[in-house]
This record gives structure tokens, C-alpha cells and sequence, in this order.
């Protein structure tokens, strides 16, 4: 086994176990996800089925894909984090019926919020595939 190759199949347990955390709460749990939370899954349930098969393949271009991925749903987790903090304004919110984006409810380990888990998450992503393309051969 290749070191590089560590770094995708690492990637690819964070994406499995997002994936299956977010089914967990909207399926399990019955809660309701935002406008936001479901951009978020847009892109990261893609992301367990790429990196499951970049993985087992070490291909280096299904790392490139997921890092797109990965990048799409930095973003949307950055200004989500950003919107639950109150550091965006309330105008700025773009759910307008349903499930608010900005006020959360669900907090676990003790005030850790679930957009918080998803900007981490997708930041750990990012940085294992940047560091998995820069080590693995063109």
C-alpha cells in the first residue's frame, strides 16, 4: 500500500461517515434539513461514491473530481457556519419557508452544531485530496 492512497481511503471514511450521519438525522431522527443542509448534500453524497471508487482504484483523476466537489461544499459550510454564528445577516438568508438555516437546533458534544461538522468535514476533504494530488504521480 501506497502512503498517497492512505490519504484517499481516509477521505473517503470522512465522506461515508457525513453521508451516513446526514441519512441518520433526516431519516432516523425525522428532522427536517434546511435549504443549506441540502446544498451540503448535494455535494458531499457524491463524494462517498467517487472517493469509494477513486480509492479503490488509486485514481488519481477521481481525486480531482472530489476535490471540486469538496470545494463546492467548502463553500456552501463556510456561509452556512457563517449565517448560524450571526456574522451574515438575517436579510441574507435564503430560506424563506421551512426550516430556518440560521437558527439550529440540534447541537451535539456539547454545543457543536451541525453546520460546524459539515465545515469541517468538507475542510478535512479538501486538504487530504490537495495533499493526496500533490503526492501521488501525474
Amino acid at each position: 500500500m501506497s502512503r498517497p492512497w492512505n490519504l484517499l481511503l481516509l477521505a473517503w471514511l470522512i465522506a461515508t461517515a457525513a453521508t451516513l450521519g446526514a441519512l441518520f438525522l433526516g431519516e432516523v431522527m425525522g428532522m427536517t434539513p434546511c435549504v443549506l443542509c441540502w446544498y451540503q448534500r448535494i455535494f458531499m453524497f457524491p463524494l462517498a461514491i467517487v472517493l469509494g471508487i477513486a480509492a479503490y482504484l488509486d485514481d488519481r483523476r477521481g481525486a480531482l473530481y472530489a476535490l471540486w466537489l469538496a470545494l463546492g461544499g467548502l463553500t456552501i459550510a463556510g456561509y452556512h457556519t457563517l449565517l448560524v454564528a450571526g456574522l451574515i445577516p438575517k436579510a441574507w438568508v435564503p430560506c424563506s419557508a421551512g426550516v430556518s438555516c440560521a437558527d439550529q437546533k440540534l447541537e451535539i458534544l456539547n454545543g457543536v452544531q451541525i453546520p460546524w461538522l459539515s465545515l469541517a468535514a468538507f475542510t478535512a476533504l479538501t486538504l487530504l485530496l490537495i495533499v493526496y494530488l500533490k503526492k501521488s504521480s501525474r
